[in-house]
């Protein structure tokens, strides 16, 4: 216990790990474990959200589609976060709609109850604030990753977000998800891949990815990977959740 709180870890999921040991307890009666299958949607753009999700393992996709049907993909969610934010933010849709890329599993609860809750902590609400500010980063991080960086150290950056984001060395990673997170050609990301097998880092078959070398991974990866890392526990951290509540951060 630190200060009356959850500690922070003994929750698969990061944001839920985090709350105060009261508004923990008023959200536990409404989760419900869940299975995360590939491609399962998580909500649709421009309709109503029914459900928010806290992600123990796996990776959802913010999925941003065109008018031309082309699809892009604008950010992940994995166990630091949840998926529903515009809920946090006091909408109750998106022009985005949520699907998972890398299955997995979670716990989920539905909408009003979610929103319900939130309007009756303050803490609570400061949690899912500072990770929708953490989100809001990881998106403008990964703008400019994409601007500035190269194929190879964009696919190791995401490589070691999705490991971050599991409980095992070997997971589900296709190549269209792949080229849809690096924003290029599948014929892309087949070199990357390849270039990054020969090298000893990661052994890719079938779109099943074995993390062989992760220090090996670091030290390719741009320096996006470690920018959003700290982001994310500044944000998110112990020391910084206590400021945001006595008002000095």
């Amino acid at each position: 216990m630190v200060s009356g709180r959850m500690a922070a870890g003994q929750h698969a999921n990061r944001l839920l790990g985090l709350l105060p040991r009261a508004d923990y307890q008023r959200l536990l009666p409404h989760l419900q474990p869940v299975p995360l299958e590939y491609r399962q949607s998580l909500y649709e753009a421009n309709k109503p959200i029914g459900f928010v999700y806290f992600i123990e393992t796996g990776v959802g996709s913010l999925v941003n589609t065109m008018a031309n049907g082309q699809a892009a993909e604008v950010g992940t969610i994995g166990s630091e976060g949840m998926v529903g934010l515009p809920l946090v933010l006091g909408d109750n849709q998106a022009p985005t709609c949520v699907y998972i890329q890398v299955p997995g599993a979670g716990l989920r609860m539905k909408a009003t109850l979610f929103k319900r809750e939130l309007a009756q902590s303050a803490s609570m609400r400061i949690v899912m604030l500072h990770y929708a500010h953490a989100f809001f980063n990881q998106v403008a991080q990964s703008a400019a990753c994409n601007h500035f960086h190269k194929i190879q150290q964009r696919t190791c950056r995401w490589m070691l977000m999705t490991h971050d984001r599991m409980q095992s060395d070997e997971f589900l990673l296709t190549q269209e998800f792949l080229a849809m997170m690096l924003g290029v050609q599948r014929t892309g990301v087949t070199a990357a891949a390849g270039g990054l097998q020969r090298a000893g880092l990661i052994r890719y078959k079938r779109g099943n990815v074995t993390i062989l070398d992760r220090p090996g991974l670091e030290r390719l990866s741009c320096e996006c990977y470690a920018v959003s890392k700290l982001e994310f526990d500044r944000l998110l951290g112990e020391r910084a959740l206590r400021k945001g509540r006595s008002g000095r951060l």
